[in-house]
């Protein structure tokens, strides 16, 4: 055997190794392409769902946030309605405990009072419309 066959042999035996050990990384990496390709595929399919409840999550929560406000502005309201009819109120006990009130201007800061009360309600649904109750 000459140089030449030796280096050849040589050669075949090398490119024989490389293969036998290419070959099952190249299968292995088939079958991981495989898969990565069929991930992919159900991720397509299930991306436009997931996004499309995440947006009918979003509309709810704005909506839940829009009631929240409108509940925070009639509570206000109402509230006001209560400071004025403190007020009357607390106006009315000072005529009545001061010793220059007679029982016409005490009957008659009494109506005041009521009045300014009525008129604060029917400002109050006037504004809102019709009843909300949250929902």
């Amino acid at each position: 055997m000459s140089l030449v066959e030796l280096a050849a042999c040589l050669g075949a035996v090398a490119f024989a190794v490389l293969v036998g050990f290419l070959v099952p990384v190249l299968i292995r990496l088939h079958h991981t392409a495989g898969e990565a390709g069929q991930l992919l595929a159900k991720m397509n399919a299930d991306l436009p769902a997931l996004v499309s409840d995440l947006r009918s999550m979003s509309h709810n929560l704005n909506a839940l946030a829009g009631q929240a406000r409108d509940g925070v502005e009639h509570a206000s309201v109402l509230l006001h309605a209560v400071g004025e009819v403190g007020e009357s109120v607390q106006q009315v006990h000072d005529v009545v405990r001061g010793s220059s009130g007679t029982l016409l201007t005490n009957v008659a800061s009494l109506v005041a009072g009521v009045r300014a009360a009525t008129r604060v309600m029917r400002e109050r649904y006037r504004e809102e419309g019709e009843p909300h109750n949250g929902a």
